[in-house]
């Protein structure tokens, strides 16, 4: 079992940053995937970036690219999520997720879940 804990978010003015963090505790974590999706008002869960544990290699959604930053800290088992020039459309409940082995960009394909955090981004 992986137990996911994020915190961050909050409210900002477009054009502004803020800065998720998640905290992975459980099992070991070779091969750990760690991911952060995101749910707007009516509409599904969207993958937003993911980062392997082992190579640290990233991975993000078109419409975050060169805009979030995703980076995990090996130390203290904590993966990052900056987040620049925010626009409205990223408002959403924003949650981190794990899986072992592979990068997977739909939500049903990873087991574990954090308890999400809201990010609001006014215009």
């Amino acid at each position: 079992q992986v137990q996911l804990v994020e915190s961050g978010g909050g409210l900002v003015q477009a054009g502004g940053s803020l800065r998720l963090s998640c905290v992975a505790s459980g099992r070991t974590f070779t091969n750990l995937v760690m991911g952060w999706f995101r749910q707007a008002p009516g509409k599904e869960r969207e993958f937003v970036a993911a980062i392997s544990w082992s190579y640290g290699a990233t991975y993000y959604s078109d419409s975050v690219k060169g805009r979030f930053t995703i980076s995990r800290d090996s130390a203290k088992i904590t993966v990052g999520l900056q987040m620049n020039s925010l626009k409205p459309e990223d408002t959403a409940v924003y949650s981190c997720a794990a899986r072992f082995t592979s990068i997977r960009y739909t939500a049903r394909e990873y087991p574990y879940w954090g308890q999400g955090t809201q990010v609001t981004v006014s215009s």
